[in-house]
């Protein structure tokens, strides 16, 4: 597809790093021997469909880091990285240009990591994951402008359709699974018919994939604008319980999510917040099958005992009270308790909780000395009293903190 003006577009839809990256790639390209760049994928696919372009996808037929670094030097931007793969990345600013020499990749078994090799643009866009995604803007030479579709991923791209390149593409890399459902919803697409019964044809295939890439294509839905609806979608077809047969996504955890986006909760309470239906004698296969890292794990083995709590804190309790049950919980596991109690009136108790956490006398220990307390033990006993009358609003200033102090040795 011939579209000169493609290019004009492209460079109109960009914030201004952008555009200072895209017209450094045009002159870097021009001025070293023996360079095509193209742009492609995830870009091409948002530029045809008017939608914002967060960031630059660029392959080339050709040396991708001497271009790179000729980028970097005509942008005065940052060369991130350089890989042994022809891959770099080049930052101005919030945005970040990925640059990759064009290539073809091979699978020795399903599931492993690719075996790659440099190739033609032609070859690197049939080895991409899906049709939307294996299209090619030509950026310099004789066809600039012109949209490389080996694929009919333009056709898709209007008609909506999220489509595997061929009938194995699941079982090569099963981490496509979850990428196809977060198309899905990110773009307000369909799964094409055949690729939906590919896919959960295909589900067993997520065993192949190690735990901690799993987890990290999860990571990258919760980053979704609407991961919600992303993880409903998940549970509809099985994929969560094809990542573990304990996952599951309720219409109350849907709601959670969003409060926690709203809130711009902590990335790792999104952990067990996923968890959170999960029987508790299934939680550690969970932490296990998903490789999570320690303050996940942690947040997440706690998800059992804080839904327990949730009866305790439904009643009216003194701040100080909530402190006590809830302090010994990792943060994350408390805030996400926030977003997914049941009730309304615990979720905002807790949610006070999470703003007082770190209430503190004004008083210190030395303080308390001055005014008479033993050292020792004694002075973290007074500490505490002070903290908890701080928290329930019996002492409000430090003459109300003096005060209490007094009376305690005075008894």
């Amino acid at each position: 597809m011939e579209n000169p003006k493609l290019i004009d577009k492209l460079d109109g839809a960009l914030p201004r790093e952008g555009r200072t990256l895209l017209r450094a790639v045009l002159r870097g390209a021009a001025a070293l021997d023996n360079i095509r760049a193209f742009l492609v994928g995830g870009p091409v696919r948002d530029l045809l469909l008017a939608r914002p372009l967060l960031d630059l996808d660029i392959a080339v037929e050709g040396d991708a880091i001497a271009l790179a670094r000729a980028v970097a030097r005509e942008a005065g931007a940052k060369l991130a990285k350089t890989t042994a793969f022809g891959t770099a990345a080049v930052h101005l600013g919030p945005f970040v240009l990925d640059l990759v020499t064009a290539r073809s990749e091979t699978y020795a078994r399903p599931g492993a990591l690719p075996k790659v090799q440099p190739a033609t643009i032609d070859a690197d866009l049939l080895r991409r994951d899906f049709t939307c995604n294996a299209v090619a803007l030509e950026l310099n030479g004789p066809s600039r402008g012109k949209v490389r579709d080996p694929v009919g991923g333009v056709q898709d791209i209007h008609a909506t359709h999220v489509r595997v390149l061929h009938d194995r593409s699941f079982q090569d890399d099963a981490t496509r699974i979850i990428r196809a459902v977060r198309y899905e919803t990110r773009l307000a697409f369909r799964l094409e018919e055949r690729t939906h019964d590919l896919l959960r044809r295909d589900l067993p295939y997520l065993d192949t994939i190690s735990g901690t890439r799993v987890r990290q294509e999860l990571a990258r839905t919760f980053a979704e604008p609407e991961p919600w609806r992303t993880l409903t979608r998940m549970q509809e077809l099985g994929v969560l319980a094809a990542v573990h047969p304990s996952l599951r996504f309720t219409d109350a955890q849907s709601a959670a999510f969003q409060r926690w986006a709203e809130a711009s909760g902590s990335p790792v309470a999104a952990w067990p917040l996923l968890a959170w239906e999960t029987p508790p004698r299934e939680i550690a296969a969970v932490i296990t099958r998903l490789s999570l890292p320690r303050k996940a794990s942690a947040a997440v083995e706690a998800v059992p005992a804080l839904r327990k709590l949730e009866p305790r804190l439904a009643k009216k309790l003194r701040p100080s009270q909530v402190h006590e049950l809830l302090a010994p919980f990792p943060p994350e596991a408390v805030a996400a308790l926030s977003f997914a109690a049941s009730s309304p009136s615990v979720r905002q108790t807790v949610a006070a909780f999470v703003a007082t956490r770190q209430v503190r006398p004004l008083l210190r220990g030395d303080d308390a000395v001055a005014l008479g307390v033993t050292q020792g033990p004694e002075v973290g006993e007074v500490l505490r009293r002070l903290r908890v009358a701080k928290l329930d609003g019996v002492a409000k200033t430090r003459a109300d903190e003096e005060r209490l102090v007094k009376q305690y040795l005075a008894r």
